[in-house]
């Protein structure tokens, strides 16, 4: 299926070299942020206090978040648990106060508001959970690196491996870059987003490394560069439709989703853009930077009707 057929190769690796040192210029900027900045750990990294409240009706969530933003707590996540009627809060770690003074001072004040709210279930969630969350979470991000990396040299070659992992983690960097730089709150759902957007990026890389593999194979006269501009070029309208359709509802969960999905949402809006680009003008460029040519993609084979042993007799395929 495709949208429109693109009669002339569009000369992407042309502009490669400016592009990629924007992206570098971009890429050393996130990590300037995280470095200076870094990350808005929630409460499942920082450690603090989960609190489970109870209401007659269904719960009014853009009320109660006002309500205990109103204490002077930001980026406080107040969410449903199991019902409409269950909600669940979780407020960080203040210095000073101990679990129990946040969590009668919180639901006084949800009291006051709601005389019929009830606390059903408040812990404390301590610094060495969210530390063992911080190693899990680098540990999955290390996982999924070396499996892309390996899946791919298996699949393809280790240079399109070597390419495709710098683009991803480009892409993961650059994530990590806005959320220090706004200070947006990082949660697991946003490290679920980010993982995500790890296995969504190589996807697309997988798509034009293998339409580099088959123009090796099909077109003998082009030189490298037109292969990697007609495979980027022909799976356009596939790109097109894949990420339009991903992108739409991702919005929608951004836009209509609420406070809960809103930065797992603008983890994956950010994740999505920045794949499209990294997987045309940074993995492709480096694989073609790199040296990739026909030789890596085809073996060599003996022709027909000549001695196998001979090491004359082989031709190129």
């Amino acid at each position: 299926m495709e949208f429109f057929k693109i009669r002339r190769d569009i000369p992407f690796m042309r502009h490669a070299l400016v592009l990629n040192v924007v992206s570098l210029a971009t890429f050393l900027l996130a990590v300037f942020f995280l470095v200076s900045r870094g990350l808005h750990l929630s409460v499942e990294f920082t450690g603090g206090t989960v609190m489970e409240v109870g209401y007659a009706q269904p719960a009014d969530l853009a009320r109660v978040r006002g309500v205990v933003a109103g204490l002077g707590y930001t980026d406080v996540q107040v969410q449903s648990f199991g019902t409409a009627r269950e909600v669940m809060i979780r407020l960080p770690a203040q210095k000073g106060v101990s679990s129990a003074q946040q969590s009668e001072t919180a639901f006084a004040a949800l009291k006051k508001d709601d005389a019929q709210a009830s606390l059903r279930r408040q812990e404390f969630v301590g610094p060495q959970v969210g530390e063992e969350l911080v190693v899990d979470g680098l540990k999955a991000l290390a996982m999924v690196v070396v499996g892309i990396m390996l899946y791919l040299a298996v699949r393809f070659e280790w240079k399109f491996a070597v390419a495709a992992i710098v683009a991803n983690l480009h892409d993961v960097i650059i994530i990590l870059g806005f959320f220090a730089f706004f200070q947006w709150e990082f949660s697991l759902p946003v490290l679920a987003a980010v993982l995500a957007v790890l296995g969504y990026s190589v996807n697309e890389s997988v798509v034009i490394f293998d339409r580099i593999r088959e123009n090796f194979r099909r077109y003998r006269k082009m030189s490298t560069v037109e292969i990697i501009d007609n495979a980027i070029t022909s799976t356009i309208s596939r790109t097109i439709i894949t990420h339009g359709s991903t992108q739409i509802m991702v919005l929608s969960m951004l836009l209509f989703g609420g406070p809960t999905l809103h930065y797992f949402a603008l983890a994956l809006t950010i994740g999505i853009c920045f794949g499209i680009y990294s997987s045309v003008f940074v993995g492709a460029a480096i694989a073609m930077w790199l040296g990739i040519k026909r030789e890596d993609m085809v073996k060599s084979a003996p022709q027909k009707g000549l001695d196998p042993n001979d090491p004359n007799a082989g031709a190129s395929v």
